[in-house]
């Protein structure tokens, strides 16, 4: 599908669910932009765009995207901005796109640290009401290894600051993350971590090691070993097994997934693992590589 945004500069990455929103880039690339797995923004240098040229594309956005009604604010750091600018933009959005009735960003633990929740409830006062974080794991171990910013207490902290504001949360984890020697490890702690965080969403994606990161660079010197699918499925499995919530959705139907699922916990948790298990032992077709991309 055609993005739809305006000015969109360099790779634009957004979550499958916003699909159909106004992509509105108000920021590029991320400030983080330090984890090894991650190819989404290594080419692009961290920056706030002007005031000036964000009204241009909210005036683009009101002249042909009028009957779209939710929009999502990338790059991946979005939240970083400001809380005054954050704020103005928000009016700016309400003012210019009042057809509009969900805004969502993405968050990570760093940007949110920068929140207090008071600045929070004021932004979701405004209208942005959905925010992704990617925990990724929830063993410190696999956070530390992938020079990922914070640990697992201060994304509880983070999210927890978040969810007091009443925003929804989206929660996005990675297995194959600790490789094959912290497969288990990492499948439980960050099933265990998801469930105190208690998110409205829950998404597994597969690790896929690009080149150009950190982490293809250590694959090819052997100080990485990945898991195949058999042992992406023993971590879902492992995963899925440790994760409790309380009528939130957890997914694993991204496109890098070797088994997709949509399931509501805890109504179809049993379910879910049966299917994985089916999967593990040969009685449930996987997704052929060729259809998993990022």
């Amino acid at each position: 599908m055609t993005l739809q945004g305006h000015d969109l500069q360099g790779q634009v990455i957004r979550p499958p669910a916003e699909a159909e929103s106004i992509l509105l880039q108000v920021s590029l690339g991320c400030s983080h932009n330090k984890c090894d797995f991650c190819p989404a923004y290594k080419g692009k240098r961290f920056a706030i765009k002007t005031p000036e040229r964000i009204a241009a594309a909210l005036d683009h956005a009101a002249e042909h995207l009028a009957h779209v009604r939710r929009l999502f604010l990338c790059d991946g750091d979005a939240l970083i901005l400001p809380q005054e600018r954050l704020e103005a933009l928000l009016i700016g959005i309400k003012g210019r796109l009042p057809q509009v009735t969900r805004i969502s960003a993405y968050a990570n633990a760093k940007a949110l640290s920068r929140k207090t929740g008071a600045e929070l409830g004021r932004l979701r006062g405004l209208g942005l009401s959905t925010l992704y974080l990617g925990l990724e794991s929830g063993d410190d171990g696999v956070l530390t290894d992938m020079h990922k910013w914070g640990d697992v207490d201060e994304h509880l902290r983070q999210a927890a600051k978040a969810k007091a504001a009443d925003m929804k949360l989206s929660v996005t984890v990675l297995l194959g993350l600790g490789g094959r020697g912290r497969a288990r490890q990492h499948a439980q702690a960050t099933g265990r971590t998801l469930s105190r965080m208690d998110p409205e969403q829950a998404a597994a994606l597969a690790l896929m090691i690009v080149p150009g990161t950190p982490l293809f660079e250590r694959l090819k010197r052997g100080e990485f070993d990945p898991q195949d699918d058999q042992g992406l499925l023993q971590e879902l499995y492992w995963l899925l097994e440790a994760t409790d919530l309380t009528g939130g959705l957890f997914f694993s139907n991204h496109a890098s997934n070797p088994l997709r699922l949509k399931l509501r916990l805890p109504r179809d948790k049993q379910a879910g693992l049966a299917l994985v298990q089916a999967a593990l032992t040969g009685q449930a077709p996987l997704v052929p590589q060729a259809y998993r991309r990022l």
